[in-house]
């Protein structure tokens, strides 16, 4: 099924709650997905550049308010 939404008159929040909707759901049924190998070999990549201490973590919920102020 394609869904056609109204992208043009969308404001960018309607747009970003629209995606949050989206990845709820897909998330509920995750475990029925199996992801690409290509997938594996870029967690690993970056679990080695955590390792090395050339990259790092940032918290969720902040860089999710941090987009939610930059587009309202």
């Amino acid at each position: 099924m394609i869904v056609s939404l109204p992208l043009e008159e969308m404001t960018m929040k309607d747009k970003i709650s629209t995606m949050e909707i989206l990845w709820e759901d897909i998330c509920r049924s995750a475990n029925d997905f199996q992801s690409p190998d290509w997938h594996g070999e870029i967690l690993r990549e970056r679990e080695e550049l955590i390792r090395q201490g050339k990259d790092q973590f940032e918290d969720w919920e902040e860089v999710k308010k941090e987009i939610w102020k930059s587009v309202t």
